[in-house]
């Protein structure tokens, strides 16, 4: 490394994320001065910016912290802290925060990343956000079906199926969406937001897409009516869900599958056929992009079957995805790749421009400089505009 860099750095700004580095690798002032054998108050006097720190000192501290020191040395956007919380019926260990936690911090990272292209390119994202929706003073499940219809008109959605839900929600009002490996997998999303970045999500990249799809509507109501409280949920069935847990849900489901068009294509099943059978079930579930549980449980709330159905057919020993493959219903459409679409064209675009080395056009997708090569051909034969994990195979650590 240049050290001449070090002397054009804020070392105000280079302490602190210094500072926020060591917090997330799990390491105290004292861990960071036994790997510079100085005392823990030169730590305390670098992290506030009072002690120019050596490179040699920057390069030891950025491998012991798990990053490159280009991290630190680079002008990069400056964000408020970054939050998330626990919400709802959630029983876990010290193992499972820990996981969840590292997602938290690979989210943020992916969003400063996103950010930062913006900044590179001058390209800065389009962001059609309503005003945060009031939900006070009526039930969680009537504000949750009020506002799904609400935004369902002002994006100009009907009340038809939504194909590919996230890139409504990316393309049409501007939300941060990845679809990250959340371990363990009760989790289920991450939402955050600040005035910098805007809304962001991460969605369970290991569940199923349909029940990524939820996930994702759930995030999205967080959004729409408590934009500044940070969230990660977990999906766990419990019957004493906080109101806005419950208004979440509410939500969810009744923007995937709106009472009205939802009422005609199922009484257009019963008219045609005189009752609505599994596999009638199976074929709504698949049109909507939703849950087998999930469709039969909206009916039964909008009492178009008796209660307890569901369970009925649980007892039953229903055999959900036997019955689908005998249906010829596949897997539900997604674009289930980990990095936004916009993103990646971003990085391509700073990369094809000379804007951004090949390093870190590598950095910025996660794949080692081979991979990157790669995508880069991809990008510039025009041969695809969406970039799988499958494709790429595992991202470079």
């Amino acid at each position: 490394m240049n050290a001449n860099i070090l002397d054009t750095i804020d070392m105000g700004a280079l302490g602190k994320s210094l500072q926020e580095a060591r917090k997330k690798r799990g390491l105290t002032q004292e861990d960071a001065a036994d790997v510079l054998h100085v005392a823990r108050t030169t730590i305390t006097a670098i992290e506030k910016g009072e002690r120019r720190i050596k490179s040699g000192e920057l390069i030891k501290l950025s491998q012991a912290y798990g990053r490159q020191v280009s991290e630190f040395v680079r002008q990069r956007p400056t964000i408020q802290p970054f939050q998330a919380q626990f919400r709802g019926p959630l029983a876990r260990t010290a193992k499972d925060t820990k996981q969840i936690e590292q997602s938290i911090n690979e989210l943020e990272e992916l969003c400063l990343n996103y950010l930062e292209l913006e900044t590179i390119t001058a390209a800065p994202l389009a962001k059609n956000y309503p005003r945060e929706y009031g939900v006070s003073g009526i039930s969680p499940e009537q504000a949750g079906e009020g506002v799904a219809v609400q935004e369902r008109n002002r994006l100009g959605l009907g009340d038809g199926p939504l194909p590919i839900l996230r890139d409504i929600l990316e393309e049409d009002v501007g939300l941060r969406v990845f679809y990250l490996p959340l371990t363990p997998a009760k989790f289920s999303e991450i939402y955050s937001y600040s005035d910098e970045l805007g809304g962001c999500v991460a969605v369970n990249s290991l569940h199923p897409e349909e029940r990524r799809r939820w996930s994702l509507a759930h995030g999205y109501a967080h959004f729409l009516a408590h934009r500044y409280t940070p969230v990660v949920t977990a999906y766990e069935s419990d019957d004493r869900l906080p109101s806005d847990e419950r208004f979440a849900d509410s939500f969810a489901q009744n923007f995937l599958m709106p009472t009205e068009g939802l009422k005609r294509r199922y009484y257009d099943r019963r008219l045609t056929k005189g009752t609505v059978t599994p596999a009638d079930l199976c074929i709504l579930a698949y049109y909507y992009g939703v849950s087998v549980e999930a469709l039969t449980r909206r009916l039964e709330d909008l009492r178009l079957l008796p209660a307890g159905t569901w369970e009925r057919l649980r007892a039953g020993e229903f055999r959900v995805r036997a019955a689908q493959q005998e249906l010829g219903l596949g897997r539900i459409p997604a674009r289930d790749d980990r990095l936004p679409r916009r993103y990646q064209h971003l990085a391509f675009h700073a990369f094809s421009q000379g804007l951004i080395s090949e390093g870190q056009f590598a950095r910025f997708l996660g794949l080692s400089r081979m991979q990157s090569r790669r995508v880069a051909e991809l990008f510039s034969y025009e041969a695809t505009s969406m970039l799988s994990d499958v494709d790429l195979g595992v991202p470079a650590a």
